[in-house]
Order: structure tokens, then C-alpha cells, then sequence
């Protein structure tokens, strides 16, 4: 790996700060303000989230998406109960057991055709509802968008939350990318939450030109589920919450978040695109929002490796992730996309 990199496709995570991010920090950055969230631009800024996730809703800002998860997972269920995900759902494969640690619940993870969950997947893990000798399964975890980069329709949400909720069971979704999964759908961000079913959503903005600003929404109803307390012994509540508030401002006004992804999701299909025809390479995945899943032979991927920055996703069948941010061009990718086809013989 040479020391000057060029445009990574590791994760969005790598991507810079948006200027309006940076420029509503700095607006946020002038004197004294009640700490701990009783500043004004905290209140205006759950008035946003009741604009775009409607109205009787709890909101609590976090500082990483593991943390979020937890504090939406802790309202949800007991140390006996379960939480049903796909076996690539971040929570189980990329937090470091910590819904499992902190939470002492169990995960149960499904093999899914593209990273979704159905409601016929679900069936066959009902069957011990009852036995002391098993967890009970009380919480299902979806990711919006997938790890594998799709979407879940509205009309998925609503059948896996009928579903859910008819076995007095909660939904939780893991909205890291959420933004990126509406801006595919044509569809706003309420929509996917509590409007189609979910219970409790963990809504990210690092992902999508933050510094470093998630948030945990509650839909189900929130004056039963203590999610301030929650948000205090999971050690995410922030002294200086203005600033974490004030990066929602930006993501949430003018629609920068929908700016933000749509972009990220254009440059991942013109990568997507470019490799019809590149022979060797496979697209595993739809490509429906920011992330571009492919089967690259070896040599392609070490070759690639010595200038990009990007992660192999499945050691065992060469899959590889290139992941758009809203700071990828056009011309970064036309760029890799030359390096690929080099490298490749074409």
C-alpha cells in the first residue's frame, strides 16, 4: 500500500465532513449553552425529527451507530429474550459482541438471499416461544440499507412488522444508511420508520457527511421505554450536545441528507455500470444504494489493492465491497474503474 492513496472505496466512513456540516458546527460554536441537551438548537433540531419522522416520537443522539443499536436494542427486550437479524447484520458481525455483552440477549443470526429478512425466514425460529430451556425471540433487527447494499421495500417493512407485531414481538432497524435506502426508493425518511412498522429506528448521519452524529428514535409509544436513562449508562450522552445537534441541523435542512445520498447512490451504479463487460468480475448483489458487491479475481484484488483502499468482503469467494460516499466523483471512479479494466487485460 503506497502512502499517498488514492479516492478510497473502503467505507462511506472514510469520507470527509460536508462544508455545511462543518459550517453548522461553527454556527453552534458561539458561547455558553445548557449542557447535556437542554440547549436551544438540541430542541430545534427534535423538531426536525418530528418533521420528517412524525409526531409523538422520543429522540436521543448518540455519537457511533454500535452505540445507538444498543441503546435501541436495551429499550426492547430482556436479558432472556433474543434478537432475530441476517448473519451479516453489523450487529452481529461487526460490534464487537456488544449488543451481546451489554444487553446479555442472545443474537439469532439467519442466512438471507441478499440481505433481507422475510416473514417465511422468521417462521421456523418461533417454535420454542414458551420453553424456559430456549430464548424467547422478541425483537427482530433489520439494517436499512443491508450490508450487502439493498433496500427494504416499504411493502417489506410492513409484512415483517405485521408479521412482528402479531407475535407481540418489536422491529428494529438499523438505519446507518438509511438516506441512501429512501433516496432508492424515491421515498421520504419517515416512511421506512414508524410509518411502516418500526419500533425503534437508530438513524445514522456519519455515514452521510457527519462528523460523528447518530441518533435513536423511538415510535412505540415513548413515554414507556426510559430512553434518556438508556442513553446515560450506555455512556453516549454528550455534555456538549449542541454539537452533535447542530450536524443533524445540517443533514436534516435543505435536504443535504437526500443531496448526500443520492449522489453516493449515482456513483455507485456508475461503477456498478462500468463493470459490465470486464471480464472475470461479477456483481453478487443489486446494486441498490451506495455499495457495489462484486466477484474480482485475486490478482485483481492485489493489484488493486496497492492503490486503493478497500475491503474483500468474502475471502473465500473473492467478494469484494466498493463503497460511493458523497464526496466520491465522477472522476474518481471513471479513475478506479481504468485501474480495474488495466488490471484486468481488458
Amino acid at each position: 500500500m503506497t502512502d499517498e492513496l488514492l479516492h478510497s472505496f473502503a467505507s462511506d466512513n472514510y469520507a470527509s465532513v460536508h462544508p455545511e456540516v462543518l459550517e453548522a458546527i461553527g454556527r453552534a460554536n458561539v458561547g455558553h449553552a445548557v449542557a447535556y441537551g437542554g440547549d436551544k438548537l438540541t430542541a430545534e433540531v427534535t423538531d426536525l425529527f418530528v418533521e420528517h419522522f412524525g409526531d409523538d416520537i422520543d429522540v436521543a443522539f448518540a455519537f457511533n451507530g454500535t452505540g445507538a443499536n444498543v441503546i435501541g436494542l436495551t429499550l426492547l427486550l430482556r436479558s432472556y429474550q433474543a434478537i432475530i437479524c441476517a448473519e451479516s447484520a453489523h450487529i452481529n458481525t461487526d460490534e464487537c459482541g456488544a449488543p451481546e455483552r451489554m444487553l446479555g440477549s442472545k443474537l439469532i443470526g439467519l442466512a438471507t438471499p441478499h440481505g433481507k429478512l422475510t416473514p417465511e425466514l422468521l417462521d421456523d425460529v418461533n417454535r420454542h416461544v414458551g420453553s424456559e430451556h430456549q430464548v424467547q425471540p422478541k425483537v427482530v433487527s433489520i439494517t436499512q440499507s443491508t450490508e450487502v447494499g439493498t433496500a427494504y421495500t416499504v411493502d417489506e417493512i410492513q409484512a415483517l412488522a405485521e408479521w412482528v407485531h402479531s407475535r407481540d414481538m418489536m422491529l428494529h432497524m438499523d438505519g446507518a444508511r438509511l438516506a441512501n435506502a429512501a433516496a432508492t426508493l424515491g421515498v421520504g425518511l419517515g416512511e421506512l420508520g414508524g410509518r411502516a412498522g418500526v419500533d425503534v429506528l437508530t438513524f445514522g448521519a456519519t455515514k452521510n457527511g457527519a462528523m460523528g452524529a447518530e441518533a435513536v428514535v423511538v415510535f412505540c409509544p415513548p413515554e414507556n421505554l426510559p430512553i434518556k436513562f438508556v442513553r446515560k449508562q450506555s455512556m453516549q450522552l454528550s455534555s456538549k450536545m449542541r454539537y452533535v445537534a447542530a450536524q443533524f441541523q445540517a443533514i436534516l435542512s435543505n435536504d443535504l441528507w437526500l443531496r448526500n445520498a443520492r449522489h453516493a447512490n449515482a456513483m455507485a451504479r456508475r461503477l456498478a455500470d462500468g463493470l459490465v463487460g470486464v471480464p472475470g468480475i461479477e456483481l453478487v448483489h443489486p446494486v441498490q444504494a451506495n455499495g457495489v458487491f462484486a466477484r474480482v479475481p485475486r490478482r485483481v484484488i492485489d493489484a488493486l489493492q496497492v492503490d486503493y483502499r478497500f475491503y474483500v468482503w468474502d475471502e473465500a469467494t473473492d467478494t469484494v465491497r466498493w463503497m460511493a460516499a458523497f464526496d466520491t466523483t465522477e472522476a474518481d471512479i471513471d479513475g478506479f474503474l481504468a485501474s480495474i479494466r488495466r488490471h484486468a487485460g481488458t
